[in-house]
């Protein structure tokens, strides 16, 4: 289970904070809002009333032990600048911020966010690209039960070949590519017979159930 922050609960925020939550994990969800605050209450871990631009306050929260922040406030520019600054001076690896234009995506990569989010602009590239390449898989529209992921092999099945791991069967899940880090090279539909090493990325397709009990594997 990883831990999440969501800070600032309008359309985005609030719809990131659900979907991370309902997806099992931990979510903290921030805003000076009480009425957002009690919105998102039954999709969270737990929701805080707090002014984010208060350094002390955010600092109480442990945000550094997070496994990533989501910062999605508002239209007035300086209070996103300020709270990503915050949080990396507070240490926190993983800072993810929604820009309203370049020039505020510049900024906040300045001060701290390691990824910059331009939601209207990045979905209507995945729209227009999913009417332009019908056939390209990333525009499949999956079942809501399924997944299609990138997962790092579990120590069992490193030095072991697919044919021997028998992932379908086991698991329920199938194996569509991988990607060979070192040295680097995409294999589509691997053969039985490839053996997996520790440096490779599994792309597999199956149900969220299914994709889970792997990820648990250690």
């Amino acid at each position: 289970m990883k831990r999440f922050a969501v800070i600032g609960l309008g359309n985005f925020g609030f719809h990131a904070a659900k979907a991370l939550y309902e997806d099992g994990n931990e979510v903290v969800a921030i805003d000076s809002d009480k009425g957002r605050i009690h919105a998102i209450d039954p999709y969270s871990t737990e929701a805080i009333v707090l002014d984010a631009t208060d350094k002390e306050a955010l600092k109480a929260l442990g945000l550094e032990n997070m496994d990533g922040v989501i910062v999605s406030t508002g239209t007035k520019i300086s209070t996103s600048i300020l709270i990503c600054l915050h949080l990396q001076e507070m240490g926190v690896k993983k800072i993810f911020a929604k820009a309203l234009d370049e020039d505020h995506g510049k900024i906040l990569s300045r001060v701290g966010a390691t990824e910059i989010i331009h939601p209207e602009r990045d979905m209507a590239i995945r729209v227009s690209r999913g009417l332009s390449r019908p056939n390209v898989l990333d525009f499949v529209p999956l079942g809501e039960d399924y997944d299609l992921v990138q997962v790092s092999p579990p120590k069992e099945f490193i030095g072991k070949n697919l044919k021997d791991l028998n992932l379908r069967a086991k698991y329920k899940v199938h194996i569509i590519a991988i990607k060979e880090l070192v040295p680097e090279n995409f294999v589509l539909v691997p053969s039985a017979n490839f053996v997996i090493k520790d440096s490779d990325i599994l792309i597999m397709l199956g149900k969220n159930e299914d994709i889970n009990k792997i990820k648990a594997l250690k």
